[in-house]
């Protein structure tokens, strides 16, 4: 296939190109319409069709021979544990737990919160729920309490499913006495906690509230599959939300099946039998889609992994992984490997590994720096495939289709060419589409592509008013950028990740491009302060590499003298900081809103995504110190 035939099909006849991308889906009953508007803006696809998540994912797979072949490589550093479950044992777990929570009388549209660490546990209850039809809302596992109850209160669950506790590094986090406050906080009381007790730290339990996690599965029947229908809610994913109320994304059944099944062969290229390591956790949307439904749906062994990229036990973890499961390809976010690389700057981990069944490797979730770019490149020798999406589209929206003859060949600096189902155009603030290399508002034309939200849950006024209202007819992502004459899309960063300087509107994410090439520099953040003269100016915050020892004013000149040769003596870009570490979430995204309200002396809400808060006091102290806030 040739992405320019492709996308081209699909832009003549979104509808036929779509229906003929659901065949090939295992389902209980062919849908007949395929695309139905939803009456909020947006359109649902394939909505009376009917299916089983768990069944495309484990029943079907044993069908078709794979039942000896392992579903998931748990690994995991941190505990020093391994396990290879093969499809018939997953199933088998599936089924049996699902059995439990069908005793417990969750049935078909009951949702169930899932706050779990990454152990094998966590994918049986997501399987088991879609399984039963049961909606999941699956919590990032370690999110303050406060956060889990607006999450309760929001989603309204019949059970909660937890483990007394998760690892991050040589810390034990407990999980329990979270979840009992958040239930005490909550208005909404779930009947009861499931708790998986993880040898490490046991949870205390309440006999009126909390079951034991094996004891309840002991004698139960193992439970069919339930079929649901093509609109049918799979999964609700809570998003931070700019009001501080988080966002509880709806994810279709039918449309989520297809673009997973899609995308998972033609934009990663993976076939049946790949080992496939999708490098993040199922709090994310990318543990959703690409560690547990996806890879699974596909044939594929897949990598479910607790760790950290350095430190478990060192910077050679991924590579290790890598080495000892075969992975064919994986998906990380750049910031992963900027960590890496701080710690092992010439790679000489990396060295010690056979590496060579990877065929590429896929980043997102931030903006890929050249100098990450070519240290990975230099090292691996393999493609490094930079893609774009978003936590409401569910599957990639910008990337090279590698399951293609010829996939569309990387820029850098570029996400590469939409995505057939991706109408993306470049806005201007009124809504006129905009010129090649014209920088504006990146939108998507509806309809949207199956796979997308449709909805945030029980609240369809919001998603209108999110994403649907400042121009009609269009989806609006929030990030900026712009195409050029070939179609490719280049992401500048969030539209409020733009600064005004002396009325010129400038990319913080272009002036960060050019300071992480420097040699001494790991990561950095670019953030505009206030000046009276100009209205706003750069200030890099830099984290240099492991073992350099720099002149901080000699570096922060050739910074300054490199942004001023790249960007333009326009930007204004004068001064930088140096700093030991920069605030991230879990995930591993620079917390840039965060960063500015500090810079702007702004009151802000501590993130329930944060890694660190202590991180946040130092960046203050470093500012005050700088001049740039009051002391």
């Amino acid at each position: 296939m040739i992405y320019t035939d492709q996308y081209q099909a699909y832009l003549d006849n979104p509808e036929q190109y779509w229906a003929e991308q659901a065949t090939a889906l295992a389902w209980f009953k062919q849908p007949e319409t395929f695309l139905q508007p939803t009456g909020n803006g947006t359109y649902c696809w394939y909505p009376d069709g009917e299916l089983n998540m768990s069944y495309l994912a484990l029943d079907y797979q044993i069908e078709q021979g794979r039942g000896d072949q392992v579903a998931l490589y748990y690994d995991s550093p941190v505990t020093d544990t391994k396990e290879a479950i093969t499809f018939s044992q997953m199933h088998e777990r599936v089924v049996r737990f699902a059995g439990a929570l069908k005793k417990l009388n969750v049935g078909k549209g009951d949702t169930v919160v899932i706050y779990m660490p990454m152990i094998p546990e966590a994918a049986v209850a997501m399987l088991a729920c879609a399984r039963l039809g049961a909606v999941h809302s699956v919590v990032f596992g370690g999110f303050a309490a406060n956060e889990l109850a607006l999450r309760i209160d929001d989603a309204e669950p019949k059970l909660i499913l937890t483990a007394s506790c998760g690892i991050e590094f040589d810390k034990k986090i407990a999980y329990k006495p979270l979840v009992d406050k958040a239930v005490s906080l909550a208005r909404h009381k779930p009947a009861h906690t499931i708790v998986c007790q993880r040898p490490m730290l046991k949870a205390e339990m309440d006999p009126a509230r909390d079951i034991d996690w094996y004891e309840m599965q002991q004698g139960v029947e193992p439970a069919d599959c339930v079929p649901v229908k093509g609109s049918d809610p799979l999964y609700i994913l809570y998003t931070s939300g700019t009001t501080g109320q988080p966002k509880g994304i709806v994810r279709d059944t039918g449309g989520y099946a297809v673009a997973l099944k899609y995308a998972l062969h033609n934009v990663y290229g993976m076939k049946a039998g790949d080992v496939w390591w999708g490098a993040s956790d199922i709090g994310w949307v990318v543990g959703h889609s690409f560690i547990v439904y996806g890879p699974l749906m596909g044939g594929c062994s897949a990598i479910f992994f607790e760790g950290k990229p350095v430190r478990t036990p060192d910077a050679g973890t991924f590579w290790r992984v890598i080495s000892e499961y075969g992975v064919n390809s994986m998906f990380c976010a750049p910031t992963a490997f900027r960590a890496i690389r701080k710690e092992d700057p010439s790679g000489d981990l990396a060295r010690q590994y056979d590496l060579n069944s990877l065929r590429w490797i896929f980043v997102a979730g931030e903006k890929l720096d050249s100098s990450t770019y070519y240290w990975l490149d230099d090292l691996l020798q393999v493609p490094v495939l930079d893609h774009w999406w978003q936590t409401e589209s569910g599957w990639p929206m910008t990337a090279p289709m590698m399951g293609w003859d010829q996939p569309s060949a990387p820029r850098l600096g570029s996400t590469n060419r939409p995505i057939p189902g991706y109408d993306i155009r470049v806005l201007d603030g009124d809504g006129t589409e905009l010129e090649p290399m014209q920088s504006g508002n990146i939108c998507v034309k509806l309809p949207m592509p199956p796979g997308f939200a449709w909805s945030i849950w029980r609240n369809d006024e919001r998603f209108t008013s999110s994403y649907l209202t400042a121009f009609p007819g269009y989806y609006h992502t929030g990030d900026g950028g712009y195409k050029d004459e070939d179609g490719y899309i280049y992401i500048t960063g969030r539209t409020d990740d733009v600064i005004n300087v002396s009325g010129h509107r400038l990319s913080t994410g272009e002036m960060e491009e050019v300071v992480s090439a420097h040699a001494a520099v790991a990561e950095c953040a670019v953030i505009g302060v206030t000046d009276e003269l100009r209205g706003q100016v750069p200030v890099g915050l830099v984290v240099l590499k492991a073992g350099v020892e720099a002149d901080e004013a000699q570096l922060e000149r050739e910074l300054v003298e490199m942004v001023r040769d790249q960007v333009g003596a326009l930007a204004c870009f004068r001064r930088v900081i140096v700093v030991q570490r920069l605030p991230k979430t879990r995930s591993g995204k620079i917390l840039r809103a965060v960063l500015r309200k500090i810079a702007a002396s702004e009151s802000y809400k501590m993130p329930s995504t944060i890694d660190d808060e202590s991180i946040l006091p130092e960046i203050e102290t470093y500012l005050k110190r700088a001049g740039f806030i009051g002391a």
